[in-house]
């Protein structure tokens, strides 16, 4: 029988492995289907690149997910089956948009639908903490609170994934922070922290081959995928406490929030959908004011890193889960390195 720490082991070393193995194919398919993404003048990318990488962290997470199950640890959480089968939809949509182009509204409409499943599975805030008296119960409430989140979240990275290793390094470090601060708030969630760390094993394997000059794209598929992830496993493992830790999910993923949130009141001021995507965000904005993308990259990686950091920093769990989030800094900052290393002498 696996024991907890082993198969929270496990599952990173696993996933980063059947990423990097799983990478390269989707790679060489995407190549020869033309399943590719051309540059334009909303694009700043030079060449023909695969947009197709939700493929390998899908498939990473879910078989990683499949083996340890087969090994006998066999995870029991609220909410599990709704996150697995949720992620899933969500991967499915993106990879139909990344094929087919969907109409933005009409992808709305589905995330909305499979957020509405989710949430009838268990995945919803139905309390909130309140500092001036007893916590709120939110009732008829529960529903439109819990589907902003996830379909917001969802949305919020996608809106990042705009230069090479931006999302990827963000959705890295939130799930860290996720992770770690799972099995130390009460009550703890064990099985959250579990996937979050599959996550995070998928999405540094993805890395190695998207950090300037990426030779891959996680595409919809990916990016829905992981917001989607991130948005329901915070609500499982941190925003079920109902103590003001609840709150920390805002934090960790401040980055992608205030993106979104920016980029939506600025296009809905302009009389423009929020879903139509421009050149705006606060990437480009990096871009345009003459940072060079890996600058823009470190930049906005940095100051996700030390919100993760603020966040597990105010649960108290200083010790061995503040090293981890430090020792994960120095491997996306050495593994940014190394790729480029690589491919300067290829």
């Amino acid at each position: 029988m696996i024991q907890l720490t082993e198969a929270h082991i496990l599952g990173t070393i696993i996933a980063f492995l059947l990423g990097v193995f799983i990478i390269p194919i989707v790679i060489y398919f995407s190549d020869k289907l033309g399943l590719v993404d051309v540059p334009n003048e909303r694009k700043i990318h030079k060449g023909k690149i695969s947009r197709l990488g939700g493929i390998a962290i899908w498939l990473a997470v879910m078989l990683t997910f499949l083996l340890l199950v087969l090994l006998s640890y066999y995870p029991k959480g609220i909410g599990l089956s709704g996150i697995i089968v949720g992620g899933s939809l969500m991967f499915l949509l993106g990879l139909i948009d990344d094929i087919f182009c969907l109409n933005a509204k009409f992808k709305l409409f589905l995330q909305i639908a499979i957020a509405t499943t989710v949430i009838l599975l268990g995945v919803r805030v139905d309390e909130i903490y309140n500092p001036l008296g007893e916590n709120i119960s939110l009732g008829i409430w529960a529903y439109p609170i819990s589907l902003i989140w996830i379909v917001g979240i969802t949305n919020a990275i996608n809106f990042i994934d705009g230069i090479d290793g931006l999302a990827g390094s963000v959705v890295t470090i939130a799930s860290a922070a996720i992770a770690i601060i799972s099995v130390v708030v009460t009550p703890a969630s064990p099985i959250t922290a579990l996937v979050a760390i599959i996550l995070l094993g998928a999405m540094l394997s993805f890395l190695l081959y998207n950090y300037n000059p990426a030779k891959i794209f996680m595409g919809d598929s990916g990016a829905l995928f992981a917001g989607f992830m991130l948005s329901t496993l915070s609500i499982t493992g941190i925003m079920s406490t109902k103590t003001p830790l609840m709150y920390l999910p805002f934090l960790i993923l401040a980055i992608p929030i205030l993106d979104v949130t920016y980029a939506s009141l600025r296009r809905i001021a302009k009389g423009k959908s929020p879903f139509v995507a421009d050149a705006e965000h606060i990437h480009h904005k990096l871009l345009h004011h003459g940072f060079s993308q890996d600058t823009a990259v470190l930049t906005l990686s940095s100051a996700s890193m030390i919100c993760a950091i603020a966040a597990i920093i105010i649960t108290g769990s200083l010790n061995k889960y503040f090293v981890c989030a430090l020792a994960l800094a120095c491997v996306l900052f050495f593994l940014n390195a190394l790729s480029k290393a690589i491919k300067k002498i290829g």
